[in-house]
């Protein structure tokens, strides 16, 4: 096993381990760990709730999660010799849950979970049609997650960061907060809000203290968005086996992460919507010197994925164009489109006898693959969502015989605001 440089006890709250991480962007986080080029190591992860979603039959904790304390991440960890301009190579060897914990209290020993949140709480990609809080566990056997809420459903993990990034300069975090709040503005009351400004409750800045936390606390930029840096991005191929290249902007790059995934459907669309759980994390890190400018990369990472996705090979896929349920024509909208997919695949996956938020569920924890299928043909963007057939104990394909019809069991558990 790699050197351990960021351990975590499963038995302590993220604010009192040995070290703290943090849950704020804000470049005067001064780094906990040091590493060098060409390093070899291993960083464990907190669940992003720290362990506030417990593994029972009620959704009440989803619709109460305390939002303001995420992500917990692990870091700041410095690279030797980074500086602005460089990019940052992250090689991921292994990920996974916690190590040799079949069963336990915290998200990643034996389970994890799949949640919607309240609209008034954040909501989802489909907050207008499933504006409660649910939440579904999944249990993990040799790999493959199966669920008590999600019956006939089996598949393999695709296990991932959905958190990882640099530090922004202090430049650049004005950058984000300008825009983010100018965003605000136009609809500050809009529920769901259209941007999450920096909240000092709940910030959690590694060690620092004094003056410099109370400034830095007002400043800290809320690590739910991906941004430049990289950050929550949630991309379920960055699996193992992946390299990445990050932008540098402050020295040391001062690398962090978390959010680990069991599993994702592209979109993460139910938004808590990945299998979360706690775990660790196996890095390697190298530098190219002035890389930034060389391959012109001014923002956003690269990355080159992993080949340990499960191997899917028959699926069945859905379509959506830019029209609004009630036929308005929009735009060329993706976003739309993509949701039209989603419910279009939720429509057919009820006819066999899951709830629309089971199968909401499912799209949103299995590997089902979304795509932009079409977004030059106006005024119709067209996007594609492709479900594994594998996935299910049953035929999923259409047939002559119709649908069968499968026992939908104790259902998803709800808790309403």
């Amino acid at each position: 096993m790699p050197q351990k440089v960021f351990p975590l006890d499963s038995n302590k709250k993220f604010t009192d381990q040995q070290l703290i991480g943090h849950n704020r962007w804000h470049p005067d986080i001064p780094a906990q760990v040091h590493v060098k080029p060409g390093d070899v190591f291993r960083v464990d992860c907190r669940e992003w709730f720290d362990g506030a979603i417990v593994n029972d039959d009620s959704a009440d904790d989803i619709l109460h999660a305390p939002l303001n304390s995420v992500h917990v991440l692990s870091g700041p960890i410095a690279v030797e010799g980074a500086q602005p301009g460089d990019l940052l190579i992250v090689d991921i060897l292994d990920v996974g849950p916690i190590p040799q914990e079949d069963s336990g209290p915290l998200a990643g020993q034996g389970w994890g979970y799949t949640g919607v949140f309240a609209k008034t709480n954040g909501g989802g990609f489909l907050t207008d049609h499933f504006p409660d809080a649910y939440k579904v566990i999944w249990d993990f056997r040799g790999g493959k997650a199966t669920s008590r809420h999600v019956p006939h459903v089996e598949f393999t993990g695709i296990v991932h960061p959905g958190l990882m990034g640099t530090a922004p300069s202090h430049d650049l975090l004005r950058k984000w907060n300008g825009r983010e709040q100018a965003l605000i503005d136009t609809d500050p009351q809009r529920v769901p809000p259209l941007a999450l400004p920096p909240q000092p409750d709940s910030a959690i800045l590694g060690s620092l203290t004094g003056d410099d936390f109370e400034r830095a606390r007002n400043e800290a930029a809320r690590t739910a968005p991906p941004r430049e840096n990289g950050g929550n991005q949630d991309i379920k191929n960055f699996t193992k086996g992946s390299r990445v290249f990050y932008p540098v902007f402050v020295d040391g790059a001062n690398l962090s992460m978390g959010d680990l995934h069991f599993s994702q459907g592209d979109g993460e669309i139910t938004f808590c919507g990945a299998i979360e759980m706690g775990g660790f994390i196996d890095l390697h890190v190298d530098l190219i010197k002035g890389g930034m400018s060389t391959y012109g990369v001014s923002e956003n990472a690269i990355f080159i994925p992993g080949n340990t996705d499960p191997q899917y090979s028959e699926w069945i896929a859905f379509s959506g164009t830019s029209v609004t349920l009630d036929n308005e024509q929009r735009y060329l909208d993706s976003h739309l489109s993509y949701q039209r997919a989603c419910l279009h695949a939720i429509d057919y996956l009820t006819t066999f006898g899951y709830t629309p938020i089971q199968a909401y569920m499912i799209l949103g924890a299995a590997p089902i693959e979304g795509r932009l299928s079409g977004v030059v043909d106006i005024p119709n963007s067209c996007s594609t969502v492709y479900l594994p057939t594998g996935i299910f104990d049953f035929d999923v394909k259409p047939g002559k015989d119709g649908p069968a019809r499968v026992d939908p069991g104790m259902g998803v558990p709800v808790a309403r605001a």
